[in-house]
């Protein structure tokens, strides 16, 4: 038997290492779907997606539709797609992190269908940003689903699923562990449905949950919460959008804090104190009150400047105890 030809459609980092261990299982690439090219950088210059970079370097052809919807904004695009989707003959489309929303007619293309390889344990966190999510809610597990694609968000049955602990990692190191296990799995999956021995499962009615896309907006710390939920916050804005505070109407991000145990070196923030109050500046970190407890911001950033521990950091910023983050 032929190895089935792939049609794969992705766009960031996390979908580029997901086709690079599909074609090293020696997968046939027929066709390769991106986001369009970007603006980005301080020059604002067009860029390709990681996907477009690996695919223009192994060779394989490109199409960057701005739609794929036959009645949407851009008809001729989608046309275009179709006719070059049809051309590749593929048996089947993986889609990751792609971004455009696939139409029924491109779901009934490939011979097989199109998979999905999903950064959670279905049905939890369906939808735009479920590693951020994940981090933000404080879960103890997130893992990645292959799932068959059907018409519904993130609905299809699933294929397979494997979990893994998220500790206290940030979402920019989960999102790597997260990405290495993808390119495992669709590996896996691709060969079982070469053999004919895939079982779909339909996903469970129950625990259901949506990730909505991370805007920037929520960066802003807000002191009020308690400390734990701030702390899963900034590890969950890593590297994006970066959780922030102001000090003397200077924006500063954070990048790394853990909860203050009660009694560290006797600094822990009472009742009392104003939430955001900075209540100790050590070496180690920059302690500030929360509405149940300290937060010790060990990481942070000024506009303009480079991540820096605690220590670095404030050898270019003078904080004292009883300054007050958020005003």
């Amino acid at each position: 038997m032929s190895s089935p030809r792939i049609v794969f459609a992705g766009t960031p980092e996390f979908a580029r290492i997901a086709l690079d261990a599909i074609a090293s299982a020696g997968f046939d690439i027929a066709l390769v779907l991106t986001q369009p090219d970007r603006p980005a950088g301080r020059g604002m210059k067009l860029q390709a997606s990681a996907v477009k970079q690996l695919a223009v370097l192994n060779g394989w052809p490109v199409a960057q539709p701005r739609s794929l919807r036959l009645d949407g904004k851009y008809p001729d695009d989608a046309l275009a797609a179709r006719a070059t989707l049809e051309a590749a003959q593929a048996d089947v489309m993986v889609v990751a992190a792609y971004g455009l929303i696939l139409p029924q007619w491109v779901l009934d293309v490939p011979r097989l269908g199109c998979l999905n390889i999903h950064a959670s344990l279905l049905p939890r966190w369906r939808g735009a940003a479920p590693i951020h999510r994940s981090v933000e809610a404080g879960d103890m597990q997130t893992g990645i689903t292959i799932m068959q694609m059907d018409a519904g968000l993130d609905t299809g049955a699933m294929l397979q699923v494997e979990a893994i602990d998220i500790g206290g990692d940030s979402t920019a190191r989960l999102h790597d562990r997260l990405a290495e296990l993808g390119g495992r799995l669709i590996v896996d999956v691709l060969r079982r449905a070469e053999a004919g021995t895939l079982t779909p499962t339909p996903q469970p009615n129950e625990g259901t949950t949506y990730a909505h896309k991370v805007e920037k907006h929520e960066a802003a710390v807000d002191w009020t919460q308690p400390a734990a939920a701030i702390v899963r916050r900034i590890r969950a804005f890593d590297p994006f959008p970066g959780a922030t505070t102001v000090m003397s109407g200077e924006s500063i991000k954070l990048w790394a804090a853990q909860v203050q145990p009660p009694h560290a070196n006797e600094v822990t923030a009472t009742v009392s104190e104003v939430p955001g109050t900075v209540i100790a500046v050590t070496p180690t970190g920059i302690a500030v009150a929360a509405a149940d407890g300290t937060v010790l911001l060990t990481e942070l950033q000024r506009a303009g400047g480079k991540r820096l521990p605690a220590a670095d950091f404030l050898r270019g910023f003078d904080i004292e105890p009883g300054r007050v983050f958020g005003g």
